[in-house]
């Protein structure tokens, strides 16, 4: 399910920085370092263009894809076996509702203040990409975030190769006049590869136990109620390490790196501990 695109800065912003940084790495630094019609450099620009091309496809279907909607008619059932994890209100104990769609929420679902609607296991609203991070579009964004840092890493590679490569003889020729792009990208490369990096290592921190972030937030007021009553608390989602990647990320392991994601269902329930539990013990 896509949903209707609205002009937004930030996502003007992020285009042209991809678009710069694609053509002074391919027009300029490969060039200048390699040669674009030489083999090395021919080969760098066809693998750095995939790199790109899977930026830019992954990014538009982050933009394009609706996160998840709460269905009008939804409503838990309290007595299914096969579903026994039931979130509810911190305060009075009662299934959450929203007061603003008028309807219950799902478990891991909450209500977005900028799309006005609640948003299926959402993590978070993102500016960047005019969009919530949630159920449908999570992997999608986190398959971005991950070329993203690929691409930047590999560009500054490239920038700085070719700023050792050039000569003094070069530098006079051109009269200096690649300087400004240089300079240009190095002040864009080094704090996006830095600032998506540490993007890339809370999501995957985030995968690795199965949480989103507001789920991490309110781990931790969890975490510290448990130790203040004498009681240990566990994230209910997290099933192992192994298994938490192949809920989020797709049970083959080939498709880990591609945009797919028709393995989540349908993000009105979701597998726990509990199951994990029930089923060892029927096992035994």
């Amino acid at each position: 399910m896509t949903k209707g695109f609205t002009f937004s800065l930030p996502v003007s912003v992020v285009v042209l920085a991809i678009f710069y940084i694609y053509f002074t790495t391919v027009f300029i630094f490969i060039d200048r370092w390699f040669g674009l019609m030489s083999s090395p450099g021919l080969m760098n620009a066809i693998v750095f263009t995939a790199v790109a091309l899977m930026c830019v496809f992954s990014y538009t279907v982050a933009i394009l894809r609706d996160p998840g909607r709460v269905p009008a008619d939804y409503m838990p059932d309290v007595e299914d076996d096969q579903n026994p994890m039931h979130e509810i209100k911190r305060k009075g104990g009662d299934l959450r509702y929203c007061q603003k769609c008028s309807h219950y929420k799902p478990p891991r679902a909450h209500h977005c203040r900028v799309c006005k609607r609640c948003v299926l296991r959402m993590d978070h609203h993102c500016i960047w990409i005019s969009n919530c991070v949630g159920h449908a579009n999570y992997k999608v964004f986190f398959i971005f975030v991950l070329y993203a840092v690929v691409a930047c890493i590999y560009s500054m590679v490239l920038l700085v190769g070719s700023l050792t490569n050039d000569s003094l003889e070069d530098e006079l020729q051109t009269g200096g006049s690649f300087r400004t792009a240089y300079v240009i990208s190095g002040l864009l490369l080094v704090p996006l590869s830095v600032a998506l990096s540490v993007l890339l290592g809370w999501h995957i921190y985030l995968i690795f136990h199965n949480k989103t972030t507001i789920e991490y937030h309110e781990g931790v007021r969890a975490l510290w109620l448990a130790e203040k009553g004498g009681t240990v608390y566990k994230h209910p989602y997290d099933l192992g390490i192994f298994e938490n990647l192949t809920s989020v990320l797709g049970p083959n392991i080939f498709s880990w790196i591609c945009p797919s994601s028709r393995h989540i269902g349908s993000g009105l329930n979701f597998r726990t501990a509990y199951h994990n539990a029930v089923g060892a013990s029927m096992s035994k």
